[in-house]
């Protein structure tokens, strides 16, 4: 368990203020995450690393020169918004573009992608790079498609590196994608983790038992085996490597074993003897191996194995020269006078405001009473949509709706306040709910509220028909933007039968209250078909059957809340 906290809710933020105050020679703070200290070179990519906290090193800890440039920092285990995405990038290009690099989780997938847009829409040239290293996580044809676990560490050292020598965005990107393709991961864990201010661990392995295949947000792994002694243990990450091992490979490896938090560093280098060993029978030699804490999971117990396949090419930027706060590979051999001393920080600053019609500003309040509303039952939902989304997830559904929910209140009532009409005041509560929430549901209802504002001005107020056209646009953007589809056991279960039969409804009545209230219950029937489906996308896939039975909690909480408008609607 976590001893030093302050609140539980603070914990992330608390812990990257200390850090940069512990690294100011490498490490400058901004909205959202760190930066280099010293300024970009002129023209040079911006390598931005980043992800959940509860990681460390990962990701911060690998900002500096030789690897990364600035890293997003989200809270514990929850993706960086995208605003938080798009700040650190912002202030971490100059000139040369941005490669943003992340392990592919579904919360990340989405958060980046958004910044990247926003950042494409002012002219920046943007790549994105999703490390995906974890075997256990989907089929040696799909290994693009799997998690990016401890692999993060070799794939944006070998970037970082490539950029260092004079790489542009492109061939950096290049660089990056072989890299990833170059590496595999496998890992297992004896307990779980336990977030800050928490009593008991996300989840237990069984006595005499270690679980195969974890993730490193907290999820357990895909099968429990018996508990081996340390050159069983060995054996196993080594033959599961092996077994996946690219065809094509040369007879050099960068070996990383990587402890998740709770696996001292005498047990590492015991089970690294027999890796070594290992690998040797096999025919293979370690370049610069490393035995230690590279990505962690606060404190999981349990470890992991990462080789990358090496070419000369792969081989030479493995082994360049890195110093950054937790990775360094001499740093006497960095060129003297490269660093530059940064002299300005972007700010995020208060979003606008335009002016708005009075028409506009009324539809705006009763926008303000729907956010209002949702607020109350997420708050009352919360440990029902929690517990739902344990049993094949991380158990923080419940949570980071009450966060999105409540940051979109606040930020809508700041808006009105400032005389906002209906599509400013959406605009600002989506992308509040992305900051407050993190992770795929404040992504999701970021986007939303987004596109529905895109479809409303702040001149005049929105007929009925306006009204429905706002609505499904904001399905249609978490279906764009979550890649989902039906059948997927995501949110878009129950929001894309809501959309249709809204539409048709209207269509065919013109009486907004009864569509809706024909649309919400497709909902509710789209969410509880659920039950039946094994998932498809997101953390919960790697679970399979374990979902089977209870539905999935975006589709569930789409349904809440698509009800509880309905009705609204139909009382006022």
């Amino acid at each position: 368990m976590t001893y030093l906290i302050n609140t539980a809710t603070e914990f992330a933020t608390d812990a990257l203020r200390g850090f940069v105050a512990a690294h100011p020679q490498y490490v400058s703070a901004v909205h959202g995450g760190v930066v280099r200290s010293t300024e970009t070179p002129a023209g040079q990519p911006a390598l931005v690393i980043g992800g959940g906290s509860g990681h460390y090193p990962a990701f911060a800890g690998w900002v500096g020169p030789g690897i990364g440039h600035g890293a997003p920092c989200g809270n514990i285990f929850s993706s960086p918004s995208s605003s938080q995405v798009y700040s650190v990038a912002r202030n971490a290009e100059n000139g040369g573009g941005v490669i943003l690099g992340f392990g592919n989780y579904a919360g990340d997938v989405l958060h980046f992608g958004a910044a990247a847009e926003k950042l494409r829409a002012e002219g920046i040239d943007v790549r994105i790079v999703k490390v995906s290293d974890d075997i256990a996580s989907n089929s040696p044809d799909n290994h693009r498609e799997r998690r990016g676990i401890a692999g993060d560490l070799p794939v944006f050292k070998i970037a970082g590196a490539a950029i260092e020598a004079g790489a542009d965005i492109d061939e950096a990107e290049r660089v990056a994608w072989k890299a990833n393709d170059a590496t595999r991961s496998f890992g297992l864990a004896f307990d779980g983790c336990t977030l800050p201010g928490a009593d008991e661990p996300l989840f237990h392995v069984t006595g005499g038992q270690m679980a195969i295949g974890l993730g490193i947000h907290g999820e357990p792994g895909v099968r429990d085996v018996p508990m081996g002694r340390a050159d069983e243990v060995a054996d196993l990450l080594v033959d599961g490597i092996m077994e996946d091992a690219p065809q094509d490979r040369s007879g050099r490896v960068a070996v990383l074993l990587n402890g998740l938090g709770t696996v001292k560093y005498e047990e590492l280098f015991v089970v690294y003897g027999r890796v070594a060993e290992r690998l040797e029978q096999a025919g293979l030699t370690p370049v610069v191996p490393e035995v230690g804490e590279f990505v962690t999971s606060l404190d999981m117990a349990g470890l992991s194995l990462t080789l990358v396949f090496l070419d000369d090419e792969l081989e030479k930027y493995w082994l360049a020269p890195a110093d950054t706060p937790a990775y360094r590979r001499s740093p006497e051999s960095l060129v003297p006078g490269q660093r530059r001393e940064r002299t300005s920080i972007w700010e995020a600053g208060e979003d606008e405001v335009p002016d708005a019609g009075a028409d506009s500003r009324e539809l705006a309040g009763k926008l303000q009473g729907v956010l209002e509303l949702f607020e109350k039952v997420c708050s009352d939902q919360e440990d029902e949509l929690g517990r739902i989304d344990a049993v094949a997830g991380d158990g923080d559904h419940g949570q980071g709706m009450v966060y999105g929910s409540h940051g979109a209140v606040q930020a809508g009532r700041a808006a009105l306040e400032r005389g906002a009409g209906a599509r400013t005041l959406l605009v600002h509560a989506g992308t509040a709910w992305s900051e407050s929430a993190g992770g795929t549901s404040g992504a999701l209802w970021g986007a939303a509220l987004t596109a529905a504002g895109g479809a409303l001005d702040d001149d005049g107020g929105a007929d009925d028909a306006r009204q429905v056209v706002a609505i499904v646009a904001a399905v249609e953007a978490v279906r764009r933007l979550g890649g989902a589809e039906v059948g997927d056991k995501t949110m878009i279960d129950a929001a894309t039968p809501f959309a249709q039969t809204l539409q048709t409804e209207f269509d065919r009545s013109g009486d907004l209250p009864a569509s809706l209230a024909a649309a919400a219950a497709a909902a509710r029937e789209g969410a509880e078909k659920t039950k039946e489906l094994t998932a498809r996308l997101g953390r919960s896939r790697v679970l399979g059957e374990k979902s089977l039975g209870t539905p999935d909690p975006g589709a569930l909480s789409f349904s809440l809340l698509m009800t509880a408008l309905a009705e609204h609607l139909g009382d006022h």
